[in-house]
């Protein structure tokens, strides 16, 4: 919720969310919980096939969209293989997650990093070996989501001891997405309270 407030992301769209993935059939069922976001990668596949040249990387290393440049094709989209991307219902341009730039720019961590609670989510530079980041990365064994797109993401996941998640061989539920996406037609009663 902290990224839709600070970046205003249209109702039903996202820069960043949460997977829900059932990783075995009943009766041993096991749910992960898997942040999904653009990944920043080193290669990314979005900006070749971008013909304005508004998907670009930055030095620091973040893959931005020049909003003066796109004019909405969707390429970046497609070929995104994180389905990170989407184009924005309002201003009609592609959106995505930019690590929260303007806050960067700032000195501030993005709003998801700076919001969550259970400390799941850590930010940092990863040229620096002292960061949280990068001491985080060396001390544990971590995963990259899609391995074989060849695109070197730089978001980097611990514990997801499950190859088929990380090489998208199992499909999230989107349940929270879709309730999200049909909240426009939902009108809440409350029984019970009374202003009267």
């Amino acid at each position: 919720m902290a990224c839709k407030f600070e970046n205003n992301a249209p109702v039903g769209q996202f820069r960043t969310w949460v997977s829900d993935i059932e990783v075995k059939s009943y009766p041993d069922t096991r749910r992960s919980f898997l942040p999904r976001l653009c990944n920043h990668c080193e290669t990314p596949s979005c900006v070749p096939v971008c013909p304005t040249g508004a998907t670009y990387k930055r030095e620091d290393g973040l893959v931005l969209v020049d909003s003066d440049k796109c004019w909405g094709c969707g390429s970046c989209v497609t070929a995104c293989p994180y389905g990170a991307r989407f184009i924005n219902a309002e201003t009609k341009i592609a959106d995505k997650c930019t690590f929260c730039a303007h806050r960067l720019e700032e000195g501030l961590l993005p709003a998801c990093a700076e919001t969550c609670v259970g400390g799941a989510r850590i930010f940092g530079d990863l040229n620096d070996p002292q960061s949280p980041a990068s001491k985080l990365i060396a001390e544990n064994d971590v995963s990259v989501l899609k391995p074989s797109a060849s695109t070197k993401p730089n978001v980097f996941y611990i514990g997801l001891n499950h190859p088929e998640i990380a090489n998208g061989e199992i499909e999230p539920n989107t349940w929270l997405l879709d309730l999200e996406r049909n909240m426009d037609d939902v009108e809440l009663t409350f029984k019970g309270a009374s202003n009267d």
